[in-house]
């Protein structure tokens, strides 16, 4: 068998590029501390300051704060001067790491990292032995979830994704029955509920946990019209009572995804309305290569959406489950009018507007 020349240039390369990576993941992983910590958000309003001045106005220890201060400074995400020993968040920087940048804060998103290697070991047993990690195994996904969600769905549903649904603002004006299934903590539905007093929301999720958040929140916010309740997606059995059902990043994590569908179909009154949001990708490996998230959309898929499911002898469909499986899945459960959109500002997902 013939063998190929050991091109030295390209190990050479490939190496360099993976220690790239690696400084990229222990980035984020700094990134992360510095959202939760709030340093970020200390630093965007401050001149360029010392460590000393930076701990005592974040009410922080000084020499952790200086560690991550270095951390940032050798991943050029803050400027440092040499001659003062000060620090700076450029303002360019801060447009995408402070809580004042929503929805474009992306430090956000880097929580999921820490969160995901939290289950690190659960995952190589797996590989081993088969099945999944459950839902209970996992440390803060559930509040990181509602915190991204909070930025790509919650803040742009009004403005941007209800109107995608032609005529849905006025039938919602007028007094509608809603529902969202993988409700979460609610944080979308209760912003509908209180916008639109004359319709009637549901709000269905699988975890108790959630479900009791989101009733707190709607009870702090005294929100009447509503109700939250915790539902198997696949044993639940609604016939045609639902004028209007969502589902923010749910069907990809469901265990039976095609039952699921079909009970959503079932629930819909004639002429019902079902908007789905989903991870934009394709069903493809080949055509996500070029994905600019391809690698965070399979990791988080392999280290929570697909072993989730698969924790539950499902489908495990994964998180890059993708457009084209989607539609497929769409139409066996029923639906014949399926639209497909994006928007503008929106890198990570595709809605589809379904109609029974």
């Amino acid at each position: 068998m013939e063998t190929q020349p050991y091109d030295q240039s390209k190990a050479d390369t490939f190496a360099e590029n993976l220690l790239k990576k690696f400084n990229s993941a222990a980035a984020t992983l700094m990134i992360s501390v510095g959202h939760r910590t709030g340093i970020f958000d200390i630093l965007q309003d401050m001149p360029p300051s010392t460590s000393e001045q930076i701990a005592d106005e974040a009410e922080l220890n000084e020499r952790y704060v200086r560690e991550w201060l270095n951390a940032m400074v050798t991943s050029s995400i803050i400027v440092y001067d040499k001659k003062n020993a000060t620090y700076k968040l450029p303002a360019e920087h801060a447009g995408f790491l402070t809580r004042n940048s929503s929805p474009n804060n992306m430090a956000v998103i880097a929580q999921f990292i820490p969160v995901l290697a939290y289950v690190e070991n659960d995952i190589v047993k797996v590989f081993k032995d088969g099945g999944g990690v459950p839902y209970e195994a996992y440390n803060r996904f559930h509040d990181v979830m509602s915190e991204e969600s909070g930025q790509t769905i919650v803040s742009s549903l009004m403005e941007h994704i209800l109107p995608l649904v032609k005529g849905i603002n006025k039938r919602l004006e007028a007094g509608i029955t809603v529902l969202d299934i993988g409700c979460g903590y609610g944080r979308a539905l209760n912003l509908m509920a209180g916008r639109f007093p004359k319709s009637k929301f549901y709000g269905y999720d699988i975890c108790q946990e959630t479900v009791e958040n989101a009733q707190k929140e709607a009870g702090l916010k005294g929100i009447q019209n509503i109700m939250f309740e915790r539902q198997d997606l696949a044993q639940w059995r609604d016939t045609e009572k639902f004028d209007f059902i969502t589902a923010f990043d749910v069907i990809h994590d469901q265990a039976h995804p095609d039952i699921v569908l079909k009970n959503v179909y079932n629930a819909l009154k004639p002429k019902g309305v079902f908007l789905v949001q989903d991870i934009k990708a394709s069903s493809y490996v080949e055509n996500n290569i070029d994905h600019i998230l391809g690698p965070l959309i399979y990791t988080i898929s392999c280290l929570h959406c697909m072993t989730v499911s698969l924790s539950q002898q499902g489908a495990g469909l994964g998180a890059a489950w993708g457009e084209e499986l989607a539609e497929d899945m769409f139409e066996q459960a029923g639906f014949k009018n399926i639209e497909k959109r994006y928007l503008e500002h929106d890198i990570m997902n595709t809605y589809y507007i379904l109609r029974k």
